[in-house]
C-alpha cells in the first residue's frame, strides 16, 4: 500500500557534475511496517528514480513474503513426514499367528488370510468409526 511507504528525497552523492548537489533527484523509500529500505540515485530524474526504487521495494517485499510462505510450507511438510522407524508403522501383519494389527486405532484382527486376499471391509469400517468419533469430539468441543 502506498500509505505504508515513507518517501524521502535527497541530493545524489558521487560524481555527476553540477546537478549532484543542487537537485533532489535521489529517492529513498521506507516500508514502515517491515522497515525495508530501497533507494535509487541512478537517474537524473526524480520520477525515474522513484519508479526504480518502487520496483526494488516491491521485489524485496515479494521475496520476504515468498520466503515466509516457503518456511511455513517446509514446517508443515516436516510435521507430516514420519521418521520412518519401526515405531511409526501403521499396520503389522503377523503370518505365524494369522494376525493383523492396525496401530493407529489399536485394532487387532485374527483374519490375516482373508485380509491379504482383499477382504478389508472390517478394517475400513473400524477406521471410519474411529474417524467419525474423532470428528464428533471436535464438533462437540467447538460448541
Amino acid at each position: 500500500e502506498p500509505k505504508d511507504v515513507r518517501i524521502d528525497f535527497f541530493c545524489s552523492s558521487g560524481p555527476g557534475g553540477q546537478s549532484v548537489n543542487t537537485t533532489y533527484s535521489a529517492v529513498r523509500l521506507t516500508h514502515v511496517p517491515t522497515g525495508i529500505v530501497a533507494q535509487c540515485q541512478d537517474e537524473k530524474s526524480q520520477h525515474k528514480n522513484k519508479d526504480k526504487a518502487f520496483k526494488v521495494l516491491r521485489s524485496r517485499l515479494y521475496d520476504m513474503e515468498l520466503a515466509k510462505k516457503q518456511e511455513e510450507d517446509a514446517a508443515k511438510r516436516n510435521s507430516q513426514v514420519s521418521s520412518g522407524d519401526r515405531s511409526a508403522k501403521i499396520r503389522t501383519y503377523n503370518y505365524p499367528q494369522g494376525r493383523v494389527t492396525d496401530h493407529r486405532i489399536g485394532l487387532t484382527l485374527y483374519d490375516l488370510q482373508n485380509i491379504v486376499n482383499g477382504d478389508v471391509q472390517k478394517l475400513i469400517d473400524e477406521l471410519m468409526l474411529v474417524h467419525n468419533t474423532e470428528k464428533l469430539k471436535e464438533a462437540s468441543e467447538t460448541f
